[in-house]
């Protein structure tokens, strides 16, 4: 049987994975900012941007889709916005359930709020693969097989550079599936999950691929998968049935139990940058923020986003990493093991990104009298603007020290600007909005000090 030519100028959809928690690269990354959203990498410009907006960057200048949708948790939301603003879509599971809920509500999501076609091809990948152009060419590829009906489902195999224990394998028939258009595709034969570095060694002379956790299928396909166990006709209901789905990986629930697989290589440059290890080797620069190196250091790296300043010496292949979650001094090869480590040791973030601009916090001390004091200084970006929110536990006195905003307190609008200082008592309703990029102190008071202690409401600012 003759199958029909593949087609590269496919329209398809992009769904780029967001979540964890990102400890392998503490401090810099927490619950909410995750490794993916640390602006370390150099651009071509000099300028920085993160993992993911590099990843969407690529994928525009690839023009492989202008339909990008981020699948997240609510957590991240934030820092997402903040960095992508619309350039994509976004959707947040309600709890975290692992890759394969989070794929089935994206599908749901583009079927039943988009409305997009059964026979669309939908490409789910991670956002914050450090790879290059012919990464989306692979992926272009991949869709075309999917619409040739080459396989259900179509993984890309990343080509080993060492026999890993952190990674997945797949292994491929000796066959070629398909070699339309020089694309090759392979039926795939089995699966095997992080084995030791024998087995490992083993699966490499089988010629085996790493599973780079990127698969293309027609949406109709997963759709029908999703429906064994949510059958709905509204996204709202879908994810308001959320905890229906498995918790359980993609891998093991859908492509480890498919009957037709195919896998199509790609050889280029990959890597997973979520050690320091593997991170700081594409930092271009040693060092990074308020920091000096002396002249006895080799292959050190300081990322400094404190204001205090660093110098280090005598150090050799060594990272030493501060913010206001903590400080971080480790060989890059022990890196490894910082996730369990330090599993409890921030009790939350200290710094992070939201959508109208960040916050650090400066000092957070419980007293002998059991009240507990929280100090913050948040910088708000030109127009941007909190919500109308309201705490039943604290009260709030906030110092503005840079630039111009309205204030609203309890319906009230009034001009504030550097200099001035107002109080926000317990149960009183209140938000801001930068005129000028906007900076202020804030003082919390009160017991317990929790960020879930905020009801949010709209306000409709006057011009």
């Amino acid at each position: 049987m003759t199958r029909p030519p593949l087609i590269f100028n496919s329209f398809m959809q992009l769904v780029l994975l967001s979540g964890g928690s990102g400890k392998r690269l503490w401090p810099l990354s927490n619950n909410s900012r995750s490794k993916q959203f640390l602006p370390l990498l150099e651009k071509e410009d000099g300028t920085m941007e993160s993992m993911v907006q590099r990843v969407v960057r690529q994928a525009k200048e690839a023009q492989l889709t202008n339909d990008i949708t981020i699948a997240t948790n609510a957590t991240q939301s934030d820092i997402i916005i903040s960095q992508l603003g619309d350039t994509v879509s976004m959707i947040t599971e309600p709890e975290r359930r692992d890759t394969f809920p989070a794929i089935a509500l994206a599908a749901s999501y583009l079927k039943l709020a988009k409305g997009c076609s059964d026979d669309e091809v939908v490409v789910i990948m991670p956002c914050d693969p450090f790879t290059e152009a012919g990464y989306f060419d692979t992926i272009r590829q991949m869709v075309a097989c999917v619409e040739a009906n080459v396989a259900d489902l179509v993984l890309m195999g990343i080509t080993p550079t060492y026999p890993s224990e952190k990674y997945g394998y797949v292994v491929p028939e000796a066959q070629v599936l398909s070699a339309e258009f020089s694309v090759l595709s392979y039926k795939v034969t089995r699966f095997t999950e992080k084995p030791t570095t024998a087995v490992a060694e083993e699966l490499i002379k089988q010629h085996a691929l790493w599973n780079g956790g990127v698969f293309a299928f027609r949406l109709g396909y997963m759709m029908a998968i999703v429906r064994k166990y949510i059958n709905t006709d509204t996204f709202e209901d879908t994810r308001s049935r959320y905890s229906e789905f498995p918790k359980i990986s993609f891998d093991y629930e859908v492509a480890e139990k498919a009957q037709s697989v195919a896998v199509v290589p790609f050889t280029g440059q990959w890597k997973d940058l979520g050690s320091w290890n593997t991170l700081t080797e594409e930092i271009r620069k040693p060092i990074v923020g308020n920091a000096v190196m002396g002249t006895h250091c080799k292959n050190t790296h300081v990322i400094n986003e404190l204001h205090n300043p660093i110098y280090v010496d005598g150090l050799e292949d060594v990272v030493v990493a501060a913010c206001p979650d903590g400080i971080l001094v480790c060989k890059k090869n022990c890196s490894e093991g910082i996730k369990n480590a330090v599993e409890n040791l921030t009790p939350r973030p200290m710094y992070e990104e939201r959508r109208w601009g960040t916050y650090r916090v400066l000092d957070d001390t419980i007293y002998e009298d059991g009240n507990h004091s929280l100090t913050k200084t948040l910088t708000l970006n030109p127009g941007k603007c909190t919500s109308y929110q309201v705490h039943h536990r604290r009260s709030e006195v906030w110092t503005f020290v840079q630039g111009e905003g309205i204030f609203v307190l309890d319906g009230v609008e009034q001009h504030v600007k550097a200099g001035d200082t107002v109080t926000i008592p317990v149960e009183h309703y209140h938000a801001i909005k930068a005129i000028t990029t906007l900076t202020f102190i804030e003082v919390q008071s009160g017991n317990p000090l929790i960020e879930e202690d905020i009801e949010r409401f709209e306000w409709q600012w006057s011009e």
